[in-house]
């Protein structure tokens, strides 16, 4: 061992201990200089102000620096000391995330097995659906089953839209029935207001088209219907609880888009579409997905050119997807925000003849997105000739 250096130990001492607070950046310092002294005392601190240091930074080089030797420190905190499972995970996590966001996804896979096993055998779902893996995410899902609200929607969603991207229809229509029974009791128990249900029975009938259930899709599309209408009735009332409204439309778009693998990753739709340590889109995803709009943007322009318009309607609606993701779900100005995607998307679909399944489409889009900015009259108004369509077929 190396020796100590007291006038260091002193000096990190009296800055931890002095009357000011010292930066991120100073306690980091200061740590270092103190593990030497006491490792058990320190490390837990260390990690902490790492951790810190790293989610404030802006550089991805950086970021990852820190990160590694947050987990360097981590691993050296005794096995059963206090929150040693908590900071060694958050520092693997956040390590995996560093690496993901350079796009260096294999070294980030080698550190979620040591996650996993830091968690007592527990993986990332939302990296599995990433990568294309939905099998493997839906068994995560099911062990990972709870019946508070807030689990309900974040696990059963995540878990139907996984069983659905492995092609277990009638599964994933099981796991959503269930999801569908928690929000009607919690509308009548007054928990929820009743735009979750329908959003949640619009998506429901979707999944039950995409599986050639052509009845039980009409079924939910009723009763969606009917609870539109009843919210008519009552008047707007403003933005209600966008993220699941967001949720929900943007797993609506994954047909649309490319299949997802180990090489070429796409994002968890199901979730929520931030991103965090195990639970959200990864960083590198997120960026790719929203760095692909130029790239519509300038198909969809050649496609206007050309006049093809059954292609452009569906390349316009994936512009839409992203610009959801990119706008986020904070209630400001959220009208105004997506509006214009909306109603294009409307107006191109009618001018298509003979193609009733695309203007559907973009009717209910457009109804779903009235009912989460509370202006209802309208958003049945589109429903109920979405709806008269479909039915007509």
């Amino acid at each position: 061992m190396g020796k100590t250096d007291h006038d260091a130990v002193l000096q990190a001492r009296v800055l931890l201990l002095g009357s000011g607070l010292p930066s991120v950046g100073e306690q980091v310092s200061a740590y270092r200089v103190l593990l030497g002294v006491n490792r058990q005392a320190y490390a837990p601190k260390l990690v902490d102000a790492l951790l810190t240091m790293a989610g404030r930074s802006r550089n991805p080089e950086v970021g990852l620096a820190l990160t590694t030797e947050a987990v360097q420190v981590a691993r050296t905190i005794e096995a059963g000391a206090p929150s040693r499972t908590e900071r060694l995970c958050r520092a693997l996590g956040s390590h995996q995330a560093a690496l993901f966001a350079l796009g260096r996804r294999a070294e980030g896979r080698a550190v979620r097995g040591e996650l996993a096993e830091a968690r007592g055998g527990v993986r990332s779902a939302t990296v599995l659906a990433e990568e294309g893996r939905f099998g493997e995410a839906a068994e995560l899902n099911e062990e990972a089953r709870s019946d508070s609200l807030e689990d309900s929607f974040g696990n059963l969603v995540e878990w139907a839209a996984n069983l659905e991207g492995a092609g277990r229809h009638d599964e994933a229509s099981a796991v959503f029935r269930t999801f569908l029974d928690t929000i009607r009791r919690f509308v009548t128990e007054r928990r929820v207001d009743r735009d979750e249900l329908v959003w949640a029975l619009v998506h429901h009938a979707r999944m039950r088209e995409t599986a050639g259930d052509g009845a039980g899709a009409a079924a939910a599309r009723r009763e969606a219907l009917t609870v539109l209408e009843e919210l008519a009735a009552g008047g707007p009332k403003g933005p209600g609880r966008i993220s699941s409204w967001l949720t929900l439309f943007v797993l609506s778009g994954r047909a649309g888009e490319p299949a997802a693998s180990a090489d070429s990753p796409m994002p968890p739709f199901g979730t929520a579409t931030g991103t965090g340590t195990g639970t959200g889109w990864s960083g590198d995803v997120r960026e790719a997905f929203l760095g692909g709009l130029p790239g519509l943007e300038a198909e969809a322009a050649g496609l206007r050119e050309a006049g093809r318009l059954p292609e452009l309607v569906d390349v316009r609606r994936r512009i839409t997807v992203r610009l959801a993701v990119r706008g986020g779900d904070h209630p400001y100005l959220f009208t105004e925000r997506y509006a214009s995607c909306f109603d294009e998307g409307v107006a191109l679909a009618r001018r298509l003849s003979g193609d009733p399944g695309r203007l559907a489409r973009a009717l209910t889009d457009r109804a779903m997105f009235r009912t989460a900015a509370g202006d209802f009259g309208p958003a049945y108004a589109d429903f109920a000739e979405a709806v008269a369509l479909l039915d007509a077929r």
